[in-house]
């Protein structure tokens, strides 16, 4: 997938002894959005859009030990040890020093041949970490602007972690002007650098330059043109977060000392074996206990009680990647966790002021990314919502930019849940996002382009092949029964597996089973598997 960006020149940071000037540069080839604004809580801000680029260059895939310098002597030492363990070593003695004086000397003058060209390498990739640092990234930051807050969104580059930093107006004292809309903003190494010299002493004034689309023939040459070839990766990632953020969820809140200690356990322990992962332990009107295994060390949470209605045991992994809240703990008020189920994503919101809150999803585990194996939008309902319906709910909530499914199915005079429907599938398509602060959706167009309605039939591949054994009768045995306001299914698909389904009265998948291998292998932490989705398919259009 090829995205094409234009930025007015680069973003900066313009420090002095009584001010500082923050100057996104924004894609002058998108609709024009921009903002300007002086900053008041200068210290938490600094400290979140820190955080917000330790996530951008975060990477907690396995990275294996580099082992070739020690894979070249070991090579060069063969000969000798071959020596060594000889009875001849008497009489070979004397032609291996020969021989390593010899090799010494012939090493001596590669070196000395080849120092020019790695010096000249080393300062190529000097070059490129200083001067085009943001190359070394999947993709710039994308930044939205709303009638009540700015918020910026990014991924991790191992994809597995979703970092959004939300501003709220009153984070400002003074907003001069601004006009809504969704645009990449050049971030660079060296910006984040200058970010650290904001000062509480300093006026502070944040700018996404309107200046930017002022010039239309004149001044070209300012212009910073960048093409980048990105994986569909990229872009299914946004959508699964998006998809995650309207699940079903287990949500509690954590004191700022909690997430500590969780970091300092992970910090002072190395598990060498499995399970690494946290289990959540949540009893109504209880402390919560956080046990982190496989040590089993256990961590009860004093000052923060469950107020669910319901115990249960949830567990999540990748729980060392919540060490990139580290730097939000001297300003965070309270963390606000949702957990989506064992194996499943989780989100963990930092309250930082009453306006400006971090929002740091995870994935199930670092190596189950957001991109390439959640697949969270199957679980949706599959109800086909008309286009001419989705584009007056689109619209409906385009006028105040965010609104709740309940406020637009009141103004359109329609069903609640065709509107929910709509919402949902606008959110797979990366035009709206969930906010899981205020639970609202708010217009988020992650593409200039427009979307086509027929293109959003099939998500993925899985959700392809569903459709195609429902479509061709492969689903038989379709039997359904009322349970507690959820309805469970059971059928046999292509004669041979075995799956059942169970969906709650939103017409969301909360389980199913299967006999068939992909089940076996995952269960439902990748998502339902197609003879799942086909056996739920088949009874939607029944």
């Amino acid at each position: 997938m090829k995205f094409n960006f234009k930025y007015s020149g680069n973003s900066k940071v313009e420090n002095s002894s009584s001010a500082t000037g923050v100057n996104f540069a924004p894609d002058v080839l998108r609709e024009p959005t921009y903002f300007v604004g002086n900053l008041d809580n200068k210290i938490p801000f600094r400290e979140a859009i820190s955080a917000l680029h330790n996530v951008v260059t975060a990477d907690f895939n396995f990275q294996p030990k580099d082992n070739t310098a020690y894979l070249t002597w070991l090579k060069s030492q063969e000969d000798v040890w071959v020596a060594e363990a000889t009875g001849e070593l008497s009489k070979l003695k004397d032609e291996i020093n020969r021989l390593q004086s010899k090799l010494k000397i012939v090493r001596s003058k590669r070196e000395k041949i080849t120092a020019p060209y790695y010096k000249a390498q080393r300062a190529y990739f000097q070059y490129l970490y200083k001067r085009d640092y943001a190359a070394w990234f999947v993709l710039d930051p994308v930044i939205t602007v709303h009638p009540d807050q700015v918020f910026f969104e990014c991924f991790s580059k191992d994809e597995s972690v979703y970092g959004k930093l939300s501003c709220g107006y009153e984070v400002f004292n003074n907003v001069d002007e601004f006009k809504c809309g969704t645009t990449n903003i050049d971030y660079s190494k060296k910006l984040y650098d200058e970010f650290q010299k904001i000062r509480t002493y300093k006026n502070t004034e944040f700018k996404i330059n309107p200046k930017g689309f002022d010039v239309k023939t004149t001044g070209e040459e300012t212009y910073r043109e960048v093409k980048i070839d990105l994986p569909d990766s990229w872009v299914r990632g946004f959508l699964q977060v998006s998809t995650a953020m309207t699940s079903d969820k287990v949500s509690f809140d954590l004191h700022p000392i909690d997430i500590a200690n969780f970091i300092s356990v992970l910090k002072r322990n190395k598990e060498k074996t499995g399970p690494r992962a946290i289990k959540y332990i949540l009893k109504p009107g209880k402390p919560i206990i956080a046990v982190f295994e496989p040590w089993n060390i256990e961590i009860e949470c004093l000052q923060s009680i469950y107020q669910g209605n319901k115990a249960q045991e949830i567990r999540v992994w990748g729980r060392r990647r919540i060490t990139l809240l580290e730097r939000l703990l001297p300003i965070t008020t309270k963390f606000t966790v949702h957990l989506l189920g064992s194996g499943l994503p989780s989100f963990y919101t930092a309250h930082l002021t009453n306006e400006m809150y971090f929002t740091l999803g995870l994935s199930g585990w670092t190596a189950n990314d957001w991109a390439q194996s959640t697949q969270l939008d199957l679980l949706m309902p599959r109800t086909k919502v008309p286009a001419t319906t989705m584009q007056s709910v689109y619209l409906e909530l385009r006028k105040d930019w965010l609104n709740t499914a309940s406020k637009i199915a009141q103004n359109l005079k329609i069903d609640e849940q065709t509107v929910q429907q709509s919402l949902v599938t606008f959110t797979q398509a990366g035009k709206v996002i969930y906010d899981l602060k205020n639970n609202v959706y708010r217009i988020r167009e992650l593409k200039r382009e427009g979307i086509d309605i027929e293109a959003l039939r099939f998500s993925s591949e899985t959700d392809k092949e569903a459709y195609q054994l429902m479509e061709n009768g492969a689903v038989s045995n379709l039997k359904s029964n009322s349970l507690n306001q959820k309805a469970e299914l059971s059928a046999l698909v292509k004669n041979k597996y075995n799956s059942s389904v169970v969906i709650n009265s939103d017409l969301k998948i909360v389980d199913g089973k299967c006999t068939c291998n992909d089940y076996y292998k995952n269960k439902m932490t990748k998502g339902p598997c197609a003879h799942i989705l086909a056996t739920r398919l088949a009874f939607d259009k029944n």
